[in-house]
């Protein structure tokens, strides 16, 4: 009989709380469960790298410890980015891991255990954030000045796919081009076999992406899905042309764009998917010495659960920071929860410049929370001074204090290119007999308003090529570019993106 380990102070779990969560809670049905055994939750695991610690050791180490402890019986653990492992276990396999196999915690094989895991975490699911705002950001203008089209600048779209069949994006090649035609991959998590990075059955990514780039090549084929006002007072869609002399273009029309797919055909996937994308960023980058994508935009997040929000130390957030210190611009959407003013004993409303304008405060949903991702809010597309910052656009601070969103821009019935389930639930946008006409549709939400800012700064980028690896000196020039729409601090955060301001001040 082995003798017991010595005693010591008493460590805080390693578990995070959620993940032991009671079914039925809050907190339990926001954990991803695995699709073949909903009784196994998706956790990731990240592991202790202290200094000198070679990455694949460990998990090698933690490998030959998960299956003395567990056995055959879970499904293998998956590696994910450089320092986490993506594991399918009940909530007594988790306690039975971290004690190294042992009914109790207070053992030699225990203490092995922790000397492998750092934390174990949820793995939560992570979900989408749902022609005449090119002008309300001052992009027009910037094109035509300084003519920054975003020729030459790279970005990357963390989304449900983009569609490449789809017309707005063959004339500049965004997605064919040399510098990206081989970056594009698949990391969605699906029961059935891949569609691949450049099919969107959702529908999401390709409307995010052709608001950041691409351009319609014939006016005269586009069908495009629009609501209008009723008397009754409920929209209704009907179906709209250009008129003469318009165009459908995004904010950086000659930009590249690497599709990285996290999302499934569902439109929802899990942190660890979206870590494992974001660390593939930086190696294709060569982790910073060699820049082969400049930005990437993430219009999605987790829900709402403040108990498990980290200051933005969760580990989705961490990993962005890491591609951010290796030179490349993040956008993030800031989130759909900010309207009410129910405080539920979280936070309170506020009332803003004009009396009557309360928001529920803190609902910057992760990875938005980052300290250094550009985290977007929302406003009307057209009218930003009258309407101001849309209702149900998160609202700052930072659960810990700090001051989200960083920017605001339109988000409100925003047009962009139609795909997958997101055209086919328009019957106007039927394809016709010749499959030749360029579909399009209006959506809104902080998505939208994100995908603009992806597209500003790409734009910026193609005009002001030393800014390029600059991420931290690029958000400051866009903040202090912003225009004050005269409203809140935590409603619009530094104020309107202002493409034109941000490039005339440099």
């Amino acid at each position: 009989m082995s003798d017991p380990a010595p005693r010591g102070p008493k460590r805080p779990s390693v578990i995070s709380p959620m993940v032991l969560a009671p079914a039925g809670t809050t907190e339990a049905k926001a954990l991803a469960t695995d699709a073949a055994d909903h009784e196994r939750r998706l956790v990731l695991i990240e592991l202790r790298l202290d200094g000198g610690m070679d990455p694949n050791e460990v998990r090698a180490d933690f490998l030959r410890l998960f299956r003395r402890a567990l056995g055959g019986v879970p499904p293998a653990p998956t590696p994910i980015a450089g320092h986490y492992v993506r594991c399918s276990l009940t909530a007594e396999e988790v306690k039975l891991l971290v004690n190294g196999g042992s009914k109790s915690a207070g053992t030699k094989s225990a203490q092995r255990a922790l000397q492998l895991i750092y934390r174990v975490w949820p793995d939560l699911r992570v979900k989408p954030h749902l022609d005449k705002s090119v002008a309300t950001i001052k992009a027009d203008a910037a094109l035509r000045t300084y003519g920054s089209g975003g020729s030459g600048i790279v970005w990357g779209v963390l989304d449900s796919g983009i569609e490449a069949s789809h017309p707005h994006f063959a004339k500049n090649g965004n997605l064919t081009g040399d510098a990206v035609s081989s970056l594009h991959k698949d990391f969605s998590l699906s029961q059935r076999p891949s569609t691949g990075p450049l099919v969107d059955m959702q529908g999401h990514g390709t409307h995010v992406a052709g608001i950041i780039a691409g351009e319609c090549p014939d006016p005269a084929n586009v069908v495009i899905a629009s609501t209008q006002p009723t008397a009754e007072g409920f929209p209704e869609w009907i179906p709209r042309t250009l008129a003469p002399g318009s165009r459908l273009s995004g904010v950086a029309p000659q930009a590249g764009l690497v599709s990285l797919k996290v999302l499934n055909d569902e439109g929802t996937t899990v942190e660890s998917v979206l870590i494992d994308a974001l660390h593939y960023v930086r190696e294709r980058n060569s982790y910073g010495n060699e820049l082969r994508i400049h930005g990437v935009n993430l219009s999605l997040g987790c829900d709402w659960i403040p108990r498990y929000y980290a200051a933005g130390q969760s580990p989705l957030c961490r990993e962005l920071d890491l591609l951010t210190d290796s030179g490349v611009v993040t956008v993030v959407s800031a989130g759909n929860m900010g309207a009410g003013t129910d405080t539920g004993g979280l936070s309170g409303g506020i009332v803003g410049p004009q009396a009557g304008v309360y928001g529920q405060l803190s609902t910057i949903t992760d990875p938005g929370n980052a300290a250094s991702a550009i985290t977007v809010g929302s406003t009307h597309r057209s009218r930003p001074h009258t309407s101001g910052v849309t209702y149900d656009s998160s609202k700052g601070p930072t659960l810990d204090g700090r001051k989200k969103p960083d920017l605001v821009a339109p988000g409100e019935r925003i047009t962009s290119a139609a795909a997958g389930q997101m055209a086919e639930a328009f019957e106007m946008l039927t394809r016709d007999a010749t499959g030749n006409e360029a579909r399009y549709v209006e959506d809104s939400g902080t998505s939208m308003a994100a995908a603009h800012v992806s597209g500003a700064i790409a734009a910026f980028l193609s005009a002001r090529n030393e800014f390029i690896g600059e991420p931290e000196r690029v958000k400051e020039i866009f903040r202090k570019a912003a225009i004050d729409l005269g409203r809140h601090e935590f409603f619009q955060g530094s104020g309107l993106v202002n493409l034109m301001q941000a490039l005339s001040d440099v």
